[in-house]
């Protein structure tokens, strides 16, 4: 199984569209800046037939420190989520 990263993206931007690496680089670069600003001003993205990035809020809870045993309160954090849309999933099958 073989991990595709950014650049392997922009290689095959670059070729499928007869531009050069640098242009294609530019484009994912500017299309996952322009994912993460939206998430960071906690707005949804929603990708037709890929999926959908939100911003999701998990909750405080007490936790427990593994080296004391002492009970500790773990405060409310922001992570972001993604969900494959039916689209996807159906080609991922």
């Amino acid at each position: 199984m073989e991990i595709m990263n950014k650049k392997m993206i922009a290689e095959a931007v670059a070729e499928n569209q007869n531009i050069t690496k640098k242009q294609a680089n530019a484009i994912v670069d500017c299309v996952f800046d322009t994912i993460c600003e939206a998430l960071k001003d906690g707005a949804k993205v929603d990708i037709t037939g890929f999926g959908k990035f939100e911003v999701k809020t998990r909750a405080s809870r007490t936790g427990i420190n593994p080296q004391t045993k002492e009970s500790i309160e773990i405060p409310a954090t922001k992570v972001p989520g993604f969900k494959a849309s039916k689209t996807l999933k159906d080609l991922v099958r």
